[in-house]
């Protein structure tokens, strides 16, 4: 869609959609912060510990797991 046609489309719509999309418009145009901060210390060796080259286990993996740390904990 090209700008004049989405200029034609916004202003066939309602004051306060045309105030909705503004306010959506205005929010898009703020900038985000970004996370520039890195490990240092303790946290940098802890970055990749618990990374592996096994695939991640499966929902019914996860819920086996789970019931034999729980069968552990109460039985």
């Amino acid at each position: 869609m090209m700008l004049h046609e989405l200029q034609a489309q916004a202003l066939k719509l309602s004051v306060e959609e045309r105030w909705q999309l503004m306010q959506a418009l205005m929010l898009s145009l703020q900038p985000r912060p970004r996370l520039t901060a890195k490990p240092k210390g303790s946290a940098m060796r802890l970055v990749g510990l618990a990374r592996t080259d096994a695939p991640p286990p499966t929902d019914e993996e996860v819920k086996v797991m789970l019931d034999e740390r729980l069968a552990e904990k109460y039985l």
